[in-house]
This record gives structure tokens, sequence and C-alpha cells, in this order.
């Protein structure tokens, strides 16, 4: 699940692959702002087939909170 997350942040935000790592933390680390968040959760919804519910958003700090969320919501 980290390869699909990290190919979706490289290919759809313009990530630095390099940059992208379990630990690094979306908006300190790579950059990523609340509107670009919100492209994140609509592809992974879309690509993955669910639903992201608002309030699950807060818990989305590091890239591992994201696979973590997914992987237990497949």
């Amino acid at each position: 699940m980290f390869e699909k997350v990290k190919e979706l942040l490289v290919t759809e935000l313009q990530i630095n692959a390099d940059d992208i790592t379990m630990d690094a933390e979306l908006s300190a680390d790579l950059g990523i702002n609340s509107i670009e968040l919100a492209d994140l959760v609509m592809i992974c919804e879309e690509k993955f087939d669910l639903s992201i519910e608002d309030e699950d958003l807060h818990s989305f700090i590091t890239v591992g909170d994201v696979v973590n969320y997914l992987e237990n919501n497949l």
C-alpha cells in the first residue's frame, strides 16, 4: 500500500519520490497544503473505491497515517 500511496503523491501532486517515507509529514515535510490534501483524499477515494470521512482527515499527519488508514478500511 505504501508504494501505491507514494506513486499517487509523485504522479498527482508532483512530490519528489526521495522525500516520501512512512514517517514523512504531509504538510511539514512534503509541503502538502489543505487543498492538495483534499485532492489526495478524492484520488484515494476514487482509486480504492472507498469513502473517507471528513473527521478522519485530522488523523492524516504522515504518509504512514494515510497508508494505515487505507489498509484498515479496504
